[in-house]
């Protein structure tokens, strides 16, 4: 059983580039696959390896950059490897959103454990707002959220301006770190009333029981192991290898699924040049697993 740790951290960083290939290859020198994005504001990132390498690991971020808790960070585990390798990212911001922040600027006061957000979204006059792209908010939401539909985090902004000031607002998001953007925006805005659910949708999964939960769905994660459910357990949603959505157990039993080609989502966008390109693809895959091994273009680890 691997450990899958996911978390954030609002610190100064530099000598981006230095500790860019210094923590790749400890990555690499510990087992550890996974992304990690840096930028001068802070950290973020998912990382997964045997329990050891992976306590190394966080112990080596907090010395490396002089903190001593990540601002969130939360624990699943994993029976196969959700990740192809190690990854670290310099960006310009860890959420792209134009809008640089630091540690002072958190109001932590506003972040809601999950039995006090229940409470907050039960009330009929809060706005809640699914942070997270389109796709991800049709997988599953809160019991009255509402979605942008926003495909850039970067046009956010746009949606938020919409919004009155007066208004009480409850925002969540997969992890909690689009969130912390979005609450800075709208305080500098003037808002008064910003709420976001402390350490996001895995957080609350996580400790709130099934019959608790305002929960409907599952929860996408952006790796091979695709959503997951109450208790952090492994979802039902698979990837589609001709659109690379996320697809339920109902699309799979449409006509226009094909393992390895389409989905209800592509089937139609498709030309019958790249079906036909997706099948030989999907051959190779087939032959790959009967003689035990992975092909270069096999995704699904399950």
């Amino acid at each position: 059983m691997l450990k899958v740790f996911g978390f954030y951290k609002f610190v100064k960083i530099k000598s981006l580039k230095k500790n860019k290939n210094f923590l790749h290859k400890f990555l690499i020198s510990n087992h550890i696959r996974g992304t990690i994005i840096i930028a001068k504001e802070g950290l973020n990132g998912t990382i997964s390896g045997n329990t050891k390498d992976i306590d190394r690991t966080t112990k080596k971020l907090k010395s490396l950059f002089s903190f001593k808790q990540f601002d969130s960070s939360n624990v699943s585990k994993s029976k196969f490897q959700p990740f192809h390798k190690p990854k670290v990212k310099i960006k310009k911001e860890i959420v792209p959103m134009n809008l640089p922040i630091n540690s002072k600027k958190r109001d932590t006061k506003t972040h809601l454990d999950p039995k006090d957000w229940n409470k907050l979204i039960k009330n009929k006059d809060t706005c809640i707002i699914d942070t997270r792209k389109p796709f991800e908010y049709k997988i599953g939401t809160f019991k009255g959220s509402v979605n942008p539909h926003v495909t850039n985090f970067r046009d956010f902004p746009k949606y938020l301006n919409k919004l009155k000031k007066n208004k009480l607002v409850a925002m969540f998001c997969t992890g909690g770190i689009r969130c912390e953007k979005t609450s800075v925006y709208l305080k500098q805005k003037g808002f008064k009333n910003i709420y976001q659910l402390n350490g996001g949708i895995l957080n609350y999964l996580n400790k709130i029981k099934r019959n608790e939960s305002l929960w409907k769905g599952e929860c996408f994660v952006f790796d091979n192991r695709i959503s997951l459910k109450h208790g952090l357990k492994l979802g039902s949603y698979s990837i589609c290898s001709g659109c690379r959505m996320p697809i339920s157990l109902k699309d799979k039993r449409s006509n226009k699924y094909e393992e390895g080609v389409s989905c209800p989502n592509c089937y139609d966008n498709l030309t019958e040049t790249q079906k036909s390109r997706f099948r030989m693809r999907q051959s190779q895959i087939y032959k790959a697993k009967q003689s035990g091994k992975k092909h270069i273009f096999q995704k699904e680890f399950k």
